[in-house]
């Protein structure tokens, strides 16, 4: 048995013009956490793919255990004990948990499914990884972060050699997230070998034993994650050295008017008698775990869910958006959680998505003007920095971080009063991440309102004036200047602050 589980030897893959690996070689050893690193369209998620059979090599070899392989498919990587958890979901939205994680592996007596013994062998797997969720839930009613882990489970439920890990944290909170380190720690203690690819690089850091700096398809180095820290890998992924990782937060101004008050609001079963405010040039951010209700605020606040008390007042006047567009009329923007989801129609191009709900103002007579709109939106999409050939290419065929920049160009297109920012920079890469810090303080500078859900502390603390905790669907803390610690937000959202810390009683005067 040789210490190498995994080698690539001149790997190289292109998807038509486009060279998404060149020449790269690659050894993982067995029982590591080997890290993929890199920008969107480095390569990494792609050598992942290939590892594990969803992708075939044009040229080079793959060994596993020092024997060269050709992977066809997943189903006969997985044969070779080879299996990806991708970024991606692809579960049976219609059925439960326990049937998603063992789809394919079920115990039988002759034609029937022995239920009892399936839902044993789910026990054991929640027990022994620590990833719990509800057995005979349906994966349709869900949290994206519980479908993540519904993932995770599937993934460890066929006992693999070899786990590739695409941004297994991506959709998780930060509850969820330790989670999942204690798990991958685990599994390699256990001798199985990981692949972890991951935007996060404090994640990278405190997980990897080796990390592997992509960009442009090619390998940068591999070296142990103890030679490395933030700047060293930020500079091999990106080529250039990088400035600090958020722009300088300027101070809201003392006068500044209130953009936005919310008193009371609640929606039975998400949030209850939450208020607060923002002032014009003010960044707060909602932190807290997932399932905390913060997302669903800022629905509630866009239209997108009605809320069933409360009142929440926009520039001195109250808002009573039934929907999205009620509230697009009365200055607000929203990037959503998700952009493929929620924000983007996938298939369009980047000029029909920027300008898609303000066609009304682009229309004479009922037609738009094309003119008009390609000159907007082309300039707006060059203002937030968005790599393309043509305004005219379909969304779907840029990087995760263009897609984002493609929903910010969109809520340009008229300035908003209240820019509302759900977690604003997940699925891109660093480099993508500092260009859309910089559109959210240049909007605050210009004295739009800015409310923010992050699930990364780091942004959290880099971006917001004043930080907004949840718990249980209620606000629970609020944090500012010296008080706002990744240790006092922490322990806001799992209810281990003294009552000292809470909310104030004057909520929402500022």
């Amino acid at each position: 048995m040789t210490d190498t589980h995994l080698e690539l030897q001149g790997g190289t893959k292109r998807f038509g013009a486009t060279v998404a690996l060149s020449d790269v070689d690659l050894v993982v050893r067995r029982g590591s956490v080997h890290a993929l690193v890199g920008e969107n369209g480095a390569g990494k998620s792609t050598l992942g793919k290939v590892v594990a059979g969803v992708h075939t090599l044009d040229a080079g070899q793959l060994l596993v255990e020092g024997r060269p392989v050709e992977l066809r498919s997943p189903r006969q990587a997985l044969g070779l004990g080879l299996t990806i958890i991708a970024q991606e979901l692809s579960l049976v939205p219609e059925r439960s948990v326990v049937e998603n994680v063992f789809l394919g592996l079920e115990d039988h007596s002759g034609p029937w499914v022995r239920r009892s013994a399936i839902r044993r062998r789910f026990d054991e797997l929640v027990r022994s990884s620590g990833i719990a969720v509800p057995a005979d839930a349906l994966v349709s009613s869900l949290t994206v972060g519980q479908q993540q882990k519904v993932e995770i489970l599937r993934a460890l439920a066929r006992r693999a050699q070899v786990v590739v890990m695409d941004e297994p944290t991506a959709r998780l909170g930060a509850g969820e997230t330790e989670a999942l380190r204690s798990t991958v720690r685990r599994l390699a203690a256990a001798g199985t070998t990981v692949v972890f690819v991951s935007h996060f690089l404090d994640e990278v850091l405190s997980l990897a034993d080796t990390i592997t700096v992509m960009r442009d398809g090619r390998v940068v180095r591999t070296g142990p994650a103890s030679a490395e820290d933030h700047r060293s890998l930020i500079e091999g992924m990106t080529g250039r050295t990088m400035d600090a990782s958020f722009p300088d937060r300027l101070p809201a101004p003392a006068d500044a008017r209130e953009v936005l008050r919310v008193e009371g609001l609640s929606r039975r079963g998400s949030f209850e008698d939450v208020s607060f405010s923002v002032r014009a040039g003010e960044v707060v951010a909602l932190a807290g775990l997932v399932g905390a209700g913060r997302s669903e605020v800022v629905r509630a606040l866009y239209g997108a869910d009605r809320a069933d008390a409360g009142t929440v007042t926009l520039d001195g006047r109250v808002l009573r958006a039934k929907n999205p567009a009620q509230a697009i009329a009365r200055g607000i923007s929203m990037i959503p959680e998700s952009r493929k989801d929620q924000g983007l129609l996938m298939g369009r191009s980047v000029r029909e998505n920027v300008s898609l709900p303000f066609l009304r103002g682009l229309s004479r007579g009922g037609l738009v003007q094309r003119g008009q709109e390609r000159r907007q939106t082309g300039q707006l999409a060059r203002d937030v920095g968005v790599k393309t050939a043509s305004s005219e290419s379909p969304v779907l065929a840029l990087s995760g971080g263009n897609q984002q920049k493609v929903l910010f160009a969109r809520s340009l297109m008229r300035t908003p009063s209240l820019l509302i920012a759900d977690e604003p920079t997940r699925g891109v890469d660093v480099g993508a991440k500092r260009t859309i810090y910089d559109l959210i303080a240049d909007l605050a500078a210009q004295g739009v309102a800015v409310l923010m859900v992050s699930s990364e502390l780091e942004e959290v603390l880099g971006l917001a004036h004043r930080v907004l905790v949840m718990r249980g669907g209620r606000l629970v803390s609020e944090l500012a200047g010296d008080a706002a610690t990744e240790d006092s937000i922490m322990a806001a959202a799992f209810g281990t602050r003294t009552a000292s810390a809470a909310v104030p009683e004057s909520r929402g005067e500022h």
